[in-house]
């Protein structure tokens, strides 16, 4: 399926009970350790653990038939969690609802193999690096599903609502939107409009930028038209619970909502007047479904194809008839997070404050990533399909991924060694502060998949075998929205929380680490880091070699400093059945693979 949708955060995470973990870690079955797997091949470790690797399987749907034009795709999402129910693009903030809009709300533009926006979407775009400008043209006859054929006022609404004043999202803290010209102004509420933007029709605009970036070819550009009609009347603070976001949203895309189960289910239908063309089926429905069932619903035929599929159950359903199994490396980083400060509302920028947060010390943070072995951790929980992180730019980013950086040595003895020599005595079974104090770490994580509970029990032990006493914050796994809330309000009593990042297009760590970014979670900031933040935009970095050695310079510093370990990297397993067509999980936009061209057709008794 090739989905043109640029989110910028997510999460895959995985549940397991204590009683099933050895089952599913140690005994994942015998008959699994061939080759040709529904296309992929196996090396395995072991007769009783197999090994995989994603570049083994394929990318894209073996059949070729034409789609039938007629039929209704069945989607699985797993999850344990409902979905919010945010849909508007500048209000979302959680993979899955984004997810749930590419089905009916498309980027203007696509992306090519490297993640640079191309010319083939419904948008244009022509930069002037001397003027610093870029002239965006709409094609004419793109239609809302409500018939209203979208404008470019409606793209400049998308800049004017994310830079409201009133706007309390997450998005607008980018160089895309900040260099702008008039930009800050208008968002600090001294100006009533963007400057910068200069509308020369109903379907062109010129945007005057302060510098041409890099970025902006990555994923800079707002990627999303907003329906200024279809929220006439409303507040921009009204908008993202108001019912014509959770209820009724409408998009440009080739199906269209026809009705919402909130947190359960989405059913789309067939939008005839699509801008590509006819789309190839009559609809589709998704369903949220729960990760220990969602296995025996595809088994059951009950779905063509699952969402976030939970990996390790990968080697227990391999052989399901009927299924072909298609993997790709994802944009996914797995993380240990530590909060290093707060969040300053008024001044709108990490307050980065180490000296005053309990995981303020780096000799601290470096013992816990000599404490934990996350190589074994893929190994065993994952069969291969996750592997160890070493850095935090993850290798779906070839072109910048410093694969010379290495993790620290898995070595309980070294971490003891740390915390020794930087005064955390033992008092009993648990250390204390160099101070005296006791040392309490409590760390944040979400349930509700198959693993989730084996992994944080995995590294809270972890710690403790080397003296910190570590438990769950509230002694209970979070669910994933009420996790997320607390993370980024820094609720008071989180010192550690893992989680995870779906990168988007664009490799630029200001989305995640900039002293600007709402998403920078652990609240990290230093004047090394926004320089380098700096750089890695400037004009200068348009040659993409120098680009390329200011990001290992950040991986390093990043390695250094250790905000955050990175756990894992990981790819995804797409269970797709063999009736249907032109799906395909490769990068990049393809027209043959493009959402509308995706078809069922009769399979052959």
């Amino acid at each position: 399926m090739n989905i043109e949708y640029l989110n910028k955060e997510g999460i895959f995470f995985m549940r397991f009970t204590k009683k099933k973990l050895m089952s599913a870690v140690l005994g994942t079955g015998v008959a699994l350790a061939v080759l040709g797997v529904n296309g992929a091949d196996v090396s395995a470790q072991d007769d009783e653990h197999p090994i995989f690797n994603y570049e083994d399987f394929p990318k894209t749907v073996s059949n070729d038939a034409e789609p039938s034009g007629e039929g209704e795709l069945r989607i699985a999402y797993s999850s344990d969690a409902p979905f919010e129910g945010t849909f508007n693009w500048a209000f979302y903030t959680n993979v899955v609802d984004s997810r749930i809009m590419g089905y009916f709300d498309e980027s203007v533009f696509t992306i090519d193999e490297n993640q640079m926006f191309t010319q083939e979407g419904a948008m244009q775009f022509d930069i002037d690096e001397e003027e610093r400008t870029v002239t965006f043209t709409l094609q004419e006859g793109v239609l809302w599903h409500d018939g209203v054929e979208a404008t470019i006022h409606d793209y400049v609404a998308s800049y004017e609502v994310i830079g409201h004043p009133d706007y309390e999202g997450v998005r607008g803290s980018t160089l895309g939107f900040s260099l702008l010209e008039g930009f800050n102004e208008y968002r600090d509420g001294e100006a009533d409009e963007i400057s910068g933007i200069e509308v020369i029709d109903d379907y062109t605009a010129v945007f005057h930028y302060e510098e041409i970036i890099p970025s902006l070819l990555s994923g800079g550009f707002w990627a999303y038209l907003f329906p200024t009609h279809h929220y006439e009347g409303l507040e921009v603070g009204e908008i993202a619970e108001s019912d014509l976001t959770r209820q009724t949203p409408i998009g440009i895309g080739p199906y269209q909502v026809s009705s919402i189960s909130p947190g359960e289910s989405v059913t789309y239908e067939r939008f005839d007047d699509y801008w590509r063309g006819t789309p190839s089926m009559d609809g589709i429905v998704l369903e949220i479904v729960s990760p220990s069932t969602v296995a025996t619903a595809m088994q059951n035929n009950d779905y063509h194809y699952t969402i976030a599929f939970p990996v390790n159950q990968f080697p227990d359903v391999a052989e399901i008839e009927g299924v072909e199994w298609l993997a790709n490396m994802s944009s996914v980083l797995s993380y240990v997070g530590f909060k290093l400060g707060e969040w300053d509302d008024e001044a709108g920028e990490v307050d980065y404050k180490p000296e005053e947060m309990k995981m303020g010390d780096i000799e601290l943070r470096r013992a816990m990533w000599h404490a934990i072995d996350n190589e074994t951790v893929a190994e065993r929980f994952y069969n291969g399909l996750r592997w160890e992180g070493t850095t935090l730019l993850p290798p779906y980013y070839a072109s910048y991924f410093d694969e010379t950086i290495e993790s620290p040595e898995y070595s309980p003895e070294i971490a003891e060694e740390i915390l020794d020599e930087a005064g955390y005595e033992y008092d009993g079974d648990y250390r204390l502060t160099p101070e005296g104090e006791e040392l309490e770490i409590s760390m944040a994580f979400i349930g509700g998949s198959d693993v989730a509970e084996a992994l944080a029990n995995y590294y809270i032990q972890s710690w403790r075998n080397v003296g910190l006493n570590v438990s769950l914050y509230n002694d209970r796994m979070l669910e994933f929205n009420a996790f997320y809330d607390m993370v980024d309000e820094d609720a008071e009593g989180i010192d550690i929380y893992q989680g995870s990042w779906a990168y988007g297009s664009d490799a630029d760590p200001a989305h995640f680490y900039g002293r600007g970014a709402r998403n920078n979670y652990p609240r990290y900031a230093s004047e090394a880091n926004d320089e380098l933040l700096e750089k890695i935009n400037s004009p200068e970095a348009f040659d993409n070699e120098y680009r390329t050695e200011l990001f290992y310079e950040w991986q390093e510093l990043m390695r250094e400093e250790m905000p955050v370990i990175p756990i894992l990297y990981g790819s995804g397993v797409h269970p797709v059945s063999t009736d249907v067509v032109n799906f395909t999980v490769e990068y990049g936009f393809n027209e043959e693979t493009a959402l509308y061209n995706i078809g069922l057709v009769e399979e052959e008794e």
